[in-house]
Formats: C-alpha cells, structure tokens, sequence
C-alpha cells in the first residue's frame, strides 16, 4: 500500500521546531517566569482560551524591543533536535514548508528564515512598541521601547490557526499536514488532511490523546516518514551523508514505534505502506 506525500507542510515554532517557549523566556528575564508559565501551560493544554491570556501576559511583562529580538538567539541555541536537517529535506524534496506561531512576529520570522523558510510563507503575531519609551530622544535607544499592543486576530485565539492555513493555502492544490504541541494546533488540524502532535519538547495529554497521529520523539526526523512515506525516505538515502543518516535515523525512530496513531485505519495504512518497504 502507497503512504502518498503531503504537499504542504506547516510547524507550529514553539515547543516544535524550538524546545522553548518565547514568552516563558521573556519572562525569566524579568524575573516572572512562574507567573506567566502557568499562563502559557493552561492555554496550550486547552484549559483556557488563549484570547483569555494573550494580552495579560505581555502586559504584565512589557518587554523592550531589545529583549523580544533577542528571542531569536534563544530559539536557535534551543532548536529541536534535526529540525533543520528536517526542513532542509522537506524542501529539497519539493515541499513547502511553512510555520504558523501564536510566538511573536520578529524573532519566529528571523529564526524560520534562519532555516531557510520563505518569510511569506511564515505568520506569527506582530507588535508595537511605545516611541516615548526609553531614552526615546538617542537614536541609540531605538531598540529598548517597551511594548505597547500587539495585533489582535487568528494567532491569539485558540481556535484561530485553522484561519491562517487556509489564507496560507489558497487556491493551491495539494495534501496538506500540521504538526505541533498545543492545543492551537489540535484545533486547527481540522483544516489539513494530516494533523500530528508532537511531543518530543512535551506530551501534553488532550493532543496526545486526540491527535490522529503523534510523534514522541526528541529528534523530529520521524515526520520525514508521515509527510513523505517510506519512497521519500528512500529517495533521501541516495543523497548526500547527511540525508542518508537522516533517512536511517527516521526509520529506526519509526520502528521503535516512537510514531503512535488514534485513527486505526491510518496506523494500518501507514504501518503497511512502511513496513512493506523494508
């Protein structure tokens, strides 16, 4: 049995691509991380609404401009294990690869073209800062406005990702698959023909249990045989070393059972699709 590719490939950042969670860093930084983590933890597990919390959080910490860029450093230093060996095979195989975050526009945009992901393919949530703020009158204090609002929409809801991959999508044909941790993602997975949750950063119960396919694995290689089947793999094991490690690191990942499904007909089409191969 044929596992066909899915076209269309979209990360959630936080706790996906990046074992961080950028406001929980913000917050370290101004000595508030209990406070606002409890926060974030309720809204990714679906105990409340992300809308609930969204504006809270950052209100509480007003961080400068400064401190949000420097969220990057923070994403890439902290970057989930083969993520970018990973994006770098999904677009060599011909996908396209997209990241949809409820994290904040400057640095999920920086880091997701850091891994090579076309700018307008990414959305996150965008900011605006106090001019008045800081040493406003040194041009040398550009950076250390403190935050003012932020965009209100699909991104700071709970249930508003599904509206971002179809803008995203459009007219263009083709499969499409989500993966991330949260329950943003769980809802939205109504919107593509694949959702997978991860759990390699955290297993958080509500998606693991309701996710039709599921990765618990630090390294992410494993989505290489969801988003493309056994042939993609096998295509990859002709390339370079280091899509070939890659490759037979998402094999033996896969056949220590580290993918798990909640769909039966999915688990036995996937299963003799790739065991078939082998």
């Amino acid at each position: 049995m044929r596992w066909p590719p899915f076209e269309h490939i979209f990360f959630d950042c936080d706790s996906t691509l990046t074992t961080v969670e950028g406001i929980d860093i913000l917050a370290e930084k101004v000595g508030k991380r209990r406070r606002v983590e409890i926060l974030t933890q309720a809204a990714m597990d679906g105990a409340i609404d992300l809308e609930d919390i969204y504006k809270k959080r950052l209100t509480t910490l007003k961080p400068t401009r400064q401190q949000v860029l420097d969220l990057r450093h923070d994403y890439k230093r902290n970057m989930v294990e083969d993520a970018a060996r990973v994006v770098a095979a999904l677009q060599a195989l011909g996908h396209k690869v997209y990241i949809i975050s409820g994290g904040l526009a400057e640095p999920v945009a920086e880091f997701g073209i850091s891994l090579g992901i076309p700018r307008e393919r990414i959305r996150a949530v965008e900011l605006a800062y106090n001019e008045l703020s800081g040493q406003w009158w040194e041009k040398s204090d550009l950076d250390n406005k403190r935050y003012l609002h932020h965009t209100e929409g699909a991104l700071t809801v709970s249930n508003g990702k599904a509206q971002i991959v179809r803008e995203l999508l459009g007219d263009q044909l083709g499969r499409s698959l989500l993966i991330g941790d949260g329950n943003s993602d769980l809802l939205a997975g109504h919107t593509v023909d694949l959702f997978v949750g991860y759990g390699g950063v955290v297993a958080r119960p509500k998606v693991k249990a309701e996710a039709p396919a599921f990765i618990e694995s630090p390294s992410l290689a494993p989505l290489l045989g969801l988003a493309g089947g056994p042939a993609e793999l096998r295509i990859l094991g002709t390339w370079s070393m280091s899509y070939q490690s890659l490759s037979l690191k998402a094999q033996y990942l896969i056949q220590k059972g580290v993918v798990t499904f909640n769909d039966e007909h999915l688990e036995s089409k996937f299963r003799r699709a790739f065991f078939a191969a082998q």
